[in-house]
Parts: structure tokens; C-alpha cells; sequence
């Protein structure tokens, strides 16, 4: 254990853009009744990341993935009590538990660890046919004239968005831009108006300036 801990607190000095464990993290994770199961996460992404460090696009997409879809989905108001709260990738690693917002956030965050452009990820808030609430999932475009691959925890499967035809797209945003969709391709820019909650610029804070 106190081995894990050292290799934790150097984390992003061996990896640079790594989720950076803090000695507060480390007193949460040796506190938690589920101490083993964080662990074996933390662990099992690391190795992840060895794994699929020369795996071909599609491979790295489809691993990354079915690593975060294997933790289990909760609601913000069971876990948090309130109706809406994004975590980061830390938060939904430690907690082991998340909706589609944090699933969405921890493979944004993933991806570009892993080597991909920030230009070619976006986060899409879709309408699922049959489905009343809105619903997030990750989109990688190959370039921006082509259809995007969907990366959503509702399936294990990653394939292009006319192969997923029950998701209705909102609007699709990263750290830099946001667009409509025109038809499965990107439309026109727009300014997402988030209100008084930014929960997106909120998180970004977190992720940069706080290190959550």
C-alpha cells in the first residue's frame, strides 16, 4: 500500500498529463470503505494506458471506452443529493459510480492523455429516441468533415453516429468551440448558453487550476 501511495503522488511526473493525486486523495482513498476496489481502478488504468499505447485509433477508442463503462452508473441525486454535478475523471475513479455526464468527462480526459487532439473531441448532449432526459456521450472525429464515432456508456460498442440512429444531437461542445450538427456531420457555431451554473467552465477550473 505504501508503495501504490509513492507511485500515486509521482504520477505526474512519470506521465505528465496524468490525473495528479494529491496527499488529500491519498487520505480519502486509505479512508474509504471501498480503499481495495479504488486501487485495483487506478491500477488497472495505468496499465491500460501501457497497453494501448501502439494499438491503431478505433482499438484505443474502444478500450478506453469499455475501461470507464465498466463502472457503475448512479444518479447525481443518490450519490451527491442533488439533481446535476460533473466530476471529474479523479472524482469518478474514486467514487467508482457516475452518470453520463462523468463517463463522458473521464473518456474527453482519457483520450487526450492518450495522445489525441483536443480538435478532434467533443462532448455531445443528445436526445435518445424513446428516452425523456437529455443524455451526454463523447464523439472523436477523424476530421472535421467526417462522421464521428460515438463513445457512450449505454453500449460497449464505439461505431460512427448514422450506425446509432436514436440520438438526436443537441449541440456537441469541447474547451474551445461548440457547434450544431448538421445532419451527422458539424454545423454551424454557436455560444452555448449555460447560465448561471457553468458547469462546464466550472470543471475545467477544477481539472487545470485545483487539480480535482
Amino acid at each position: 500500500m505504501k508503495n501504490f501511495i509513492t507511485i500515486l503522488l509521482l504520477s505526474t511526473l512519470i506521465y505528465g498529463k496524468s490525473i495528479e493525486f494529491t496527499r488529500a486523495d491519498i487520505e480519502k482513498i486509505k479512508a474509504s470503505p471501498n480503499k481495495n476496489a479504488i486501487i485495483i481502478r487506478i491500477k488497472n488504468y495505468q496499465k491500460l494506458k501501457k497497453k494501448i499505447k501502439n494499438y491503431s485509433v478505433i482499438r484505443k477508442l474502444s478500450h478506453i471506452n469499455s475501461f470507464f463503462n465498466n463502472i457503475l452508473p448512479q444518479q447525481d441525486q443518490q450519490k451527491y443529493g442533488i439533481s446535476d454535478h460533473w466530476s471529474t475523471r479523479k472524482e469518478f475513479i474514486i467514487e467508482g459510480r457516475g452518470d453520463c455526464e462523468d463517463y463522458t468527462i473521464a473518456k474527453y480526459f482519457s483520450l487526450i492523455e492518450n495522445g489525441f487532439s483536443k480538435d478532434n473531441l467533443f462532448l455531445a448532449v443528445v436526445k435518445v429516441e424513446g428516452r425523456d432526459t437529455e443524455h451526454m456521450v463523447l464523439f472523436y472525429f477523424k476530421s472535421r468533415d467526417e462522421i464521428p464515432y460515438v463513445l457512450d456508456n449505454l453500449s460497449f460498442k464505439v461505431i460512427p453516429l448514422n450506425k446509432r440512429p436514436k440520438l438526436n444531437v443537441r449541440f456537441i461542445f469541447n474547451e474551445e468551440e461548440s457547434f450544431l450538427m448538421n445532419g451527422y456531420k458539424i454545423g454551424k457555431k454557436v455560444n452555448v448558453n449555460w447560465g448561471e451554473d457553468d458547469k462546464w467552465q466550472n470543471l475545467l477550473k477544477r481539472v487545470y487550476i485545483n487539480k480535482e
